[in-house]
């Protein structure tokens, strides 16, 4: 099926689709087939035909979303199906959908299913679940990336025109990279974290998967919002809103900062995404990317790894043989820091967060990898912490920098897996990244996800 959102918008508008035939044709399609492991709770027909029996008689005009089938997060709410963070013993039913969930469901979205995770969406890899690894959508022997897994490879086979993740240390841009997807993390707060299992509550954010940049665009804008209920939750600084200029400055590490951990194709296909940017109008410049990776080192090596012991504290210590081995093991890890600890990494990160903020005086953007390489999830079996950290060597300083970020694909090893490239700039950015993000991926003739349909130029 062809979920792209313009192609179904085209079809509703035009009367040759109701919301109700949609729905019925994509139970068929999905089946009871779970062998990638990518749905902890998929909705029967009947749950979801309430959604669509909702928008009957309703214009499609006037609603953004119209029709639109959407995956979610297993740690995002959806009222009366259970949330689990991937912990069975944790389950819970809440009564009502998390804020950004609400929101999309008014502007006519219909919820598909809950999708796996890395549990309590504490991983990079896809694979620390007791609902099973989530296979890439490429090479079933691949990790899928994560947390976010089963939302990625939702969108990526086309069984959902868009999903739900959550961001704090990568998680909504590793397994858009690693599924030929466009994953878009949002400004800390531009999105609502109410409903949202906390992972680091300081730093999370609920991030969108999608076909293309454009489509990214156009759930961000009816996913956004000012919420009183998240105490974490930010208005929009229209000031920052001017587009980038048709000719502007990205930053890329130094050579010697690059990292791509023995993989031999991706050095080159980095080199070839910045020849991309510079043909969409970008000029480059080297820049010293050192404060970004000593920050991106304090979210685990630091005291913010407390945050993910406060997030389920009572469960922890009530059940802790209900966690995965590994997520137990990190989450431990938190019980070493002291208050004094955390004021000192507290100050260190400040003063990061200056020394970061010069960056910004000479650019517009910086480019990076998404990831360095993907890994088999054999290898990641073997040694689930280093190949995690490799991972997030490009991604774990986003959030404590306060930075927008959107992962755009830009080509294929020569195994068939794709590889992609960050883009990201400072707070409440994100509408001209993806503005930006749109001009890349259309730079070239690109597939969307694993579904061999091939991206339509705007």
């Amino acid at each position: 099926m062809n979920l792209q959102i313009s192609h179904l918008r085209g079809l509703y508008l035009s009367g040759a689709l109701t919301p109700t035939s949609l729905v019925t044709q994509l139970d068929a399609e999905i089946g009871e087939e779970n062998s990638q492991n990518i749905w902890i709770r998929r909705l029967q027909l009947n749950e979801m035909l309430v959604y669509a029996q909702n928008l009957a008689g309703k214009n499609p005009a006037d609603f953004p979303l119209y029709g639109i089938p959407f995956a979610i997060k297993d740690n995002i709410d959806l009222a009366g199906i259970p949330t689990t963070a991937a912990c069975p013993e944790y389950a819970y039913i809440p009564e009502k959908s998390a804020t950004v969930v609400q929101k999309l469901i008014d502007a006519g979205a219909i919820p598909v299913g809950k999708t796996n995770l890395d549990q309590f969406a504490t991983g990079l890899v896809g694979t620390r679940s007791p609902y099973g690894a989530v296979n890439n959508s490429f090479d079933p022997d691949y990790i899928s990336g994560g947390s976010s897994a089963g939302s990625a490879v939702a969108v990526a086979l086309g069984l959902a025109s868009f999903s739900l993740g959550t961001d704090t240390a990568g998680s909504g841009r590793v397994p858009a990279a690693f599924n030929n997807l466009v994953g878009h993390k949002p400004t800390c707060g531009l999105l609502s974290t109410q409903g949202v299992v906390p992972a680091c509550r300081t730093l999370d954010c609920v991030s969108i998967f999608a076909l293309s940049a454009q489509e990214a665009a156009t759930v961000l804008e009816s996913a956004q919002g000012f919420d009183a209920e998240d105490a974490y939750s930010r208005q929009v600084n229209i000031t920052l809103n001017k587009p980038f200029a048709n000719s502007f400055t990205f930053g890329v590490p130094a050579p010697s900062q690059l990292a791509f951990f023995n993989n031999t194709e991706t050095p080159a296909l980095f080199q070839q995404a910045i020849k991309q940017l510079e043909a969409i109008g970008g000029k480059a410049i080297e820049i010293d990317f050192a404060p970004f990776l000593e920050t991106a080192r304090l979210l685990y090596e630091g005291p913010w790894v407390a945050e993910r012991y406060a997030a389920i504290q009572t469960f922890f210590e009530a059940k802790p043989d209900a966690i995965f081995p590994v997520t137990k093991q990190i989450i431990s890890n938190a019980t070493k820091f002291s208050a004094v600890d955390t004021y000192n990494a507290q100050y260190k990160l400040k003063a990061l967060q200056r020394k970061a903020e010069a960056v910004w005086q000479d650019i517009d953007i910086m480019v990076t990898p998404t990831a360095g390489t993907i890994y088999k999830i054999a290898e990641v079996n073997a040694d689930p912490v280093t190949c995690n950290s490799n991972l997030g060597y490009y991604t774990n300083f986003m959030n404590l920098l306060d930075l927008s970020a959107t992962a755009v694909p830009t080509g294929f090893q020569a195994n068939g897996l794709p590889f992609g490239i960050t883009i990201c700039a400072p707070a409440f950015k994100d509408k001209q990244l993806l503005e930006l993000a749109e001009k890349l991926h259309e730079k070239n003739p690109k597939t969307l996800g694993a579904t061999g349909i091939f991206l339509q130029k705007s």
